[in-house]
């Protein structure tokens, strides 16, 4: 009996990796090998970066706060210090949208958190 090499299922496995790879420059984006080492390594990017992503949000939510906290006198640290001991139950993300998009709304929660602590 003949050999069936199923040529419909992977070529369609191949178009699938191709497809992915489009835009990418020379023989990365259409020879089979470079194309398939490009686009495995690609899946590696993206699985680090979705864990990656959380760390720079954090780090930016700080930093907006840090910004925000000077012009009110105190540091981050100092001003999360007083957020813990005054039982603030807001997280960092909150603090930063509250500090971006509604100073007036984080002036008062910085003179609450002063007050209690």
């Amino acid at each position: 009996m003949p050999r069936a090499k199923n040529a419909v299922a992977s070529r369609a496995r191949r178009k699938k990796v191709l497809k992915q790879t489009r835009g990418n420059f020379g023989a990365r984006k259409n020879v089979w090998t470079v194309a398939k080492n490009t686009y495995e390594k690609g899946l590696t990017y993206a699985y680090r970066d979705r864990k990656k992503k959380k760390s720079e949000f954090r780090a930016l939510w700080i930093q907006r706060i840090n910004a925000a906290v000077r012009m009110e006198g105190l540091t981050y640290s100092k001003f999360m210090n007083l957020v813990h001991k005054a039982e603030v139950n807001m997280n960092r993300k909150v603090l930063a949208d509250l500090a971006m998009n509604q100073p007036e709304a984080f002036k008062a929660v910085v003179a609450k958190v002063k007050e209690l602590a």
